[in-house]
């Protein structure tokens, strides 16, 4: 078992930056794929960003390449999510996700999930 839990959420405006952390209990932190997907009201969840287990490979969404960043300190347990020229579509719950599988950008593969923190974005 994994717990994760996230953190760093809030309310920005428009062009500002965010800083989103997710710390990992449980099972040896570095043997899991970390991801980030987002689900805004109405809209189904979806992938964000993903970083493998010695941080050396990560993958985007198309709508967030160049400006949000991911990265992981295992020492720490700890997956960052860095967001600047943040946009109001930005706007969404923000959650965590470990899984033992590939690279994945889909939410299936992934076997365990945080919580949740909110992102709000003002324009």
């Amino acid at each position: 078992q994994v717990q994760l839990v996230e953190s760093g959420g809030g309310l920005v405006q428009a062009g500002g930056s965010l800083r989103l952390s997710c710390v990992a209990s449980g099972r040896a932190f570095s043997s899991y794929i970390m991801g980030w997907f987002r689900q805004a009201p109405g809209k189904e969840r979806e992938f964000v960003a993903v970083i493998s287990w010695r941080g050396t490979s990560t993958r985007y969404a198309e709508s967030v390449k160049g400006r949000f960043t991911i990265s992981r300190d295992n020492a720490k347990n700890t997956v960052f999510l860095e967001m600047n020229s943040l946009k109001p579509e930005d706007t969404a719950v923000y959650y965590c996700a470990a899984t033992s599988n590939i690279l994945a950008t889909t939410s299936e593969v992934y076997d365990y999930w945080g919580q949740g923190t909110q992102v709000t974005v003002s324009s």
